[in-house]
């Protein structure tokens, strides 16, 4: 085991996603993970402008939060195969394979789309899936 150096170290505060539609990544990341909007974030009444919802919107994590950039284009990660590497992506757990399941049929009814499946390894369950602008994240029993 290393030591590490002597701090003070800078804080991860937030990972961004790129993606070109801030508002509705953001909402398929706050119905899917239970997440809340940073004040000031949230959405506008139906037919009211969204002027953070096409530029930059935080949502509120344990631990990190998520945030979202809005940007013009976004070539969407071709992970597993391709030339478009998935670059970063989000790990998380559920307690087994029940909720696995359960979390598998919310991933898909808000959009996200099914990479992955090794959710009858004895191991490590595990789902891998794209959100709705391509970014991968991982579902397994830890």
């Amino acid at each position: 085991m290393t030591t590490p150096p002597p701090g003070p170290f800078p804080t991860i505060r937030q990972v961004v996603l790129d993606t070109t539609d801030a508002r509705g990544l953001a909402e398929f990341y706050r119905q899917m993970f239970g997440l809340t909007y940073r004040p000031g974030d949230e959405p506008p009444a139906p037919g009211e402008p969204d002027p953070q919802g096409v530029d930059w919107l935080v949502l509120r994590c344990p631990g990190v939060d998520l945030a979202f950039q809005q940007v013009a284009a976004l070539a969407p990660a071709t992970w597993p195969e391709g030339e478009v590497p998935q670059q970063l992506h989000l790990d998380t757990t559920v307690p087994d394979v029940a909720e696995l399941d359960r979390q598998h049929e919310r991933a898909l009814a808000l959009g996200a789309r099914l990479l992955l499946d090794r959710s009858d390894d004895p191991d490590e369950p595990l789902r891998v899936y794209a959100d709705p602008a391509g970014h991968p994240f991982c579902v397994f029993v830890g």
